[in-house]
């Protein structure tokens, strides 16, 4: 028993002393869920938190930005610019030849297709010079320019590289005020970045941003370097192309405005089909309902858009449309607002007749227009 114990007490004498040293030399041993990184750093984690969680939390939108964050890049563009008084003789003489200077600019993109297509911002890259393309997984690329469309602010690129990831194409009709977004983004370089927020208002117009103005308005927070970065629903679906915020300070105030992809789509489509968007055409100057338009032009109407002029030889003007009429329906579509008939009008094929109910006075009737090539110039003239 004696010879028992003497053993007991050795043993425990022993194990006393390695913990001893152990806790003096290498007490991080000691502490439970160590993790050693690949520098040597020692680093401490709460029990239990050993392994990722298999299913996100409730409410988590990780899931929406795992989806879709791989297709949103980062869009880097230069361009050489020279000082507006560069070739002026006295300012050379006082400051010499200031040659020209590289300036650089920052916004996002999305992924549109496995063959590069990227659509972004038409003010993103106008003008550049160069544009380069960073991709989520740190990959690069040069982009070229397949083509633009300033009067919907967006601009088609095309870069070269396997195994790209593509965003998902959402239905921006169905979306409601109230429904959940995330933008995602570059905002200010610091890298990509993610928000979220409601959708706030729909079919946003007469803000003078585009010729043709359908936004989206959000409160994600959207600040610049954001442009032409993805806007998805919950399901990391593409609902929009972010395109600008209300600001008074440069910074996010909580009123930010896509372009649904519905019209985004449209474009990259007629893009990259055509070179360019053709859009059609009538020749009629709009203006909104009112009632002393209605009383000046004699209409009976109390919805609709009300034609203050129309261009001779137009197609209107060869279709019979006179000042007056008031437009209620667009090959069906029912027409309330300007920018309803700008867009409706604008998606219809030229050559190819068309269908308008206008109110002329009391009477209502049915007129088919043979609609012209909407001029790249033109602004508000529809």
């Amino acid at each position: 028993m004696k010879r028992l114990w003497l053993l007991f007490s050795q043993t425990v004498t022993v194990c006393v002393a390695a913990w001893f040293v152990v806790a003096t030399l290498q007490p991080g041993w000691l502490q439970r869920g160590v993790v050693r990184d690949g520098a040597g750093i020692t680093l401490y984690e709460a029990p239990g938190n050993h392994a990722p969680s298999a299913e996100p939390a409730a409410g988590s939108f990780s899931p929406a930005a795992r989806k879709a964050s791989p297709a949103v890049v980062s869009i880097i563009t230069s361009k050489a610019v020279r000082h507006p008084r560069s070739n002026d003789p006295w300012f050379q003489f006082f400051f010499g030849d200031q040659g020209t200077q590289s300036q650089t600019g920052l916004g996002s993109g999305v992924i549109m297709s496995p063959d590069g297509y990227i659509l972004t911002n038409n003010h993103v890259v106008e003008g550049a010079d160069e544009i380069e393309v960073a991709l989520a997984d740190s990959r690069h690329a040069t982009a070229s320019v397949i083509g633009t469309d300033p009067e919907s602010d967006l601009a088609v690129l095309k870069i070269s590289l396997p195994s790209l990831p593509v965003i998902v194409l959402g239905d921006s009709d169905a979306l409601a005020v109230g429904d959940r977004v995330l933008a995602i983004g570059n905002p200010f370089g610091v890298g990509q970045t993610v928000t979220s927020g409601i959708v706030s208002a729909l079919g946003r117009s007469e803000l003078g941003i585009n010729t043709f103005e359908n936004f989206i308005q959000t409160d994600a927070a959207i600040n610049p370097g954001n442009s032409g970065g993805a806007l998805v629903d919950v399901n990391g679906n593409l609902m929009g192309v972010n395109t600008a915020i209300y600001s008074r300070s440069g910074g996010s105030m909580g009123i930010g405005f896509a372009i649904p992809v519905s019209t985004a789509r449209q474009v990259l489509e007629s893009i990259v089909r055509d070179g360019q968007v053709t859009r059609g055409w009538i020749g009629v100057e709009p203006g909104e309902l009112s009632p002393e338009l209605a009383q000046t032009f004699g209409v009976r109407a109390s919805e609709g858009v009300i034609i203050t002029g129309v261009q001779h030889g137009g197609p209107a003007a060869n279709a019979g449309v006179l000042p007056g009429d008031v437009v209620e329906q667009v090959q069906g579509k029912t027409i309330t607002t300007v920018p309803q008939l700008l867009t409706a009008v604008a998606a219809l094929k030229p050559g190819v007749a068309a269908q308008l109910q206008i109110l002329r006075g009391e009477e209502r009737t049915q007129v088919s227009i043979v609609p012209g090539t909407r001029p790249r110039l033109a602004r508000r003239r529809q």
